[in-house]
């Protein structure tokens, strides 16, 4: 399992908890960056997007781990960028779905699923996110 980058700050609140659809980005097979909606969750450091065994941007991840995640929401936006790794043991996986549940929706039942797991390097916002935290970006 990955373990968080402690010295990455990474805001709290609604921001994160609100139904916002963000963008994932990978490289995709030529070089060109793959973009594709995403719902995603962070919980103890950790950004998770589940989705389906297979899908581009897991051969995308399996080939090249570095991946971003962006959100806006009206003024404000997001962007965490870091490694990725695919998590594919049942553990991981019901944390993911639980997580999602609660943010968004009850997933449904899917046994090809996965889970993207990204351990933040980088993280920028908007300055109403930022607040006393360190400018990182």
């Amino acid at each position: 399992m990955m373990e968080p980058m402690t010295d990455v700050w990474l805001p709290e609140g609604d921001f994160l908890t609100d139904r916002h659809l963000a963008t994932l980005s990978t490289i995709g097979p030529g070089g060109r960056i793959h973009v594709v909606a995403v719902g995603f969750t962070v919980h103890e450091g950790i950004v998770r997007i589940t989705t389906m065994d297979g899908s581009q941007k897991i051969r995308n991840v399996e080939r090249d781990p570095r991946a971003t995640v962006a959100q806006v929401a009206g003024p404000q936006w997001l962007s965490i960028a870091g490694t990725a790794e695919i998590l594919r043991d049942r553990e991981s996986i019901t944390l993911a779905e639980n997580l999602y549940a609660q943010r968004y929706r009850q997933p449904k039942e899917n046994p090809r699923r996965v889970v993207i797991a990204i351990t933040p390097e980088k993280v920028m916002c908007s300055p109403g996110l930022r607040g006393a935290a360190p400018a990182h970006g």
